[in-house]
């Protein structure tokens, strides 16, 4: 039989949104192949509880790794732990979230297994028996179909691509042993969460980000209002201009340079639509923009597209919005 395993994430012992993904995805090959989905869950004593939970989107199998030792994101410990796993079967294919996490651990594991990495795929199926990845190119310009020449394929999937679909399976929970160096030299001694809870950009299903017309950090509150029209499922974003410019942090940057969002609806404010910032949200899924040039390239990937000044769009955007929820 030939299984697929799927390697998800948690958050202080909570499954992320992204997990629920990468297992929908792994269902996807495993049904074609005629075999079954294992889930890797490496994190914080306690970790097993998720089980069920992944279970529900198609996992029959979930292997814990839990301990002190990974309770925060450990790149050598993961890393060995995930290839340890990799090796004591033999997997069609391993799947990776093409998160933060994901875009440093897959590289790891593929390494120590001596196989290539398809990373940021963004539709994938099995042909004849091959797997066939879409994943773009050229600052996603074009996309790109491939196969993989090795086993286990190894794939990470952009996030917000792979719809979760619920798929009730048996989320049997197998212990495995966390592999660590004990001379890594490298640990974790705090971790500082980003202020407020907001949703993280990579992985809200709406986000909104402004660009450097937006003249200055005194005029974001526009963009928060709107996010708090739309509600709790939007998250802020940022051009990369905005960043260097130290209006807003790093983690807001959408990019080639930041982060790469595939979320649902798009809102691009005041930004004129460089190739480096469309390579991270091309794939959006409606694109909305807002701008005061009608020749600014932001329009030609836009599904919608209003003309004009920020400063008074946004606030009547905004009115209109909360009208409609309301």
């Amino acid at each position: 039989m030939a299984n697929v395993l799927a390697i998800v994430e948690q958050r202080d012992g909570a499954l992320r949104r992204v997990s629920f993904e990468v297992v929908s995805a792994a269902r996807t090959i495993a049904e074609a192949v005629g075999g079954e989905v294992h889930a890797l869950l490496i994190g914080p004593a306690g970790s097993s509880s998720a089980a069920a939970e992944l279970g529900k989107y198609g996992a029959a199998r979930v292997h814990v790794a839990e301990g002190d030792a990974v309770a925060s994101y450990m790149p050598d410990a993961y890393a060995a732990t995930a290839a340890a796993l990799a090796r004591s079967a033999d997997w069609y294919a391993i799947v990776f979230p093409a998160s933060a996490t994901g875009r440093d651990l897959a590289p790891r594991v593929a390494a120590k297994l001596g196989v290539p990495l398809a990373a940021d795929v963004t539709a994938l199926e099995v042909e004849n028996g091959e797997l066939v990845v879409t994943r773009p190119v050229y600052a996603g310009r074009a996309f790109a179909q491939l196969t993989i020449d090795a086993s286990p394929r190894i794939v990470s999937i952009r996030p917000n691509t792979f719809a979760p679909q619920e798929r009730p399976a048996a989320g049997e929970v197998a212990k495995v042993d966390v592999v660590t160096d004990a001379d890594r030299g490298v640990g974790v001694r705090e971790v500082k969460a980003a202020s407020g809870g907001k949703l993280d950009v990579g992985e809200a299903p709406i986000v909104i980000s402004g660009g450097r017309g937006m003249r200055g950090p005194e005029n974001w509150h526009l963009l928060e209002a709107l996010r708090d029209a739309i509600g709790p499922n939007a998250a802020l974003g940022a051009s990369r201009a905005v960043v260097d410019a130290g209006w807003r942090p790093h983690a807001e940057q959408v990019g080639q340079t930041g982060k790469t969002v595939s979320p649902r609806l798009y809102f691009a404010v005041a930004i004129s639509g460089a190739m480096q910032h469309l390579a991270g949200m091309r794939s959006s899924g409606t694109i909305v923009a807002i701008n005061k040039d009608p020749d600014a390239p932001i329009f030609k990937v836009a599904d919608y597209g209003l003309v004009g000044d920020v400063t008074e769009i946004l606030p009547r955007l905004t009115e209109e919005i909360r009208k409609a929820r309301g």
